[in-house]
């Protein structure tokens, strides 16, 4: 595998790409509670990302909005796996080049060898904008839900969109 991207690196793909983005800096957040206290006011669908695998190791990224539980034993029947479980970090560092607190969707510009599956819940595409951490978990960028869903196909990771309760 490649060095991991940059956010900078990052933003200038998604430039190259035609696709908006607002970056903003806060103190580094790892959890969701964090971030709501932390990151200030952002307009748009805040989402936090999954890393995880099942007994095979095939690797799946999940998006939902911040505040959705995710039911494993459910997401795992809906993928079609029997168990899912959480990634290590150091297969989340090996495989999308970012550290615990920083996952996030945009981290699959990293996975070159197109392992990792992933998954969106379709409320999080209701909205207009997504805030996503840009590979650092000291920064969220927010970009449209066009915008997400062109960059995932041009990283070779075209979603599997679940309705939110399966997820």
């Amino acid at each position: 595998m490649r060095e991991p991207l940059t956010p900078e690196e990052l933003l200038t793909y998604l430039d190259g790409l035609g696709i908006g983005h607002e970056t903003v800096d806060h103190p580094p957040v790892y959890t969701v509670e964090e971030a709501k206290r932390l990151r200030g006011t952002l307009p748009g669908a805040n989402c936090k990302s999954l890393f995880l695998k099942n007994k095979k190791s095939q690797m799946w990224l999940v998006v939902v909005s911040e505040d959705h539980r995710v039911d494993l034993a459910r997401l795992a029947n809906a993928v079609g796996s029997k168990r899912l479980s959480f990634a290590s970090p150091e297969r989340l560092m090996e495989h999308l080049g970012v550290i615990p607190g920083a996952v996030s969707p945009l981290a699959v510009i990293n996975d070159t060898r197109r392992e990792v599956a992933v998954v969106v819940a379709d409320d999080v595409l209701r909205h207009d904008r997504l805030n996503f951490h840009p590979l650092v978990n000291y920064r969220t960028t927010a970009i449209s839900g066009e915008g997400f869903l062109r960059f995932l196909e041009q990283t070779g990771h075209a979603p599997l969109v679940l309705p939110a309760e399966q997820v």
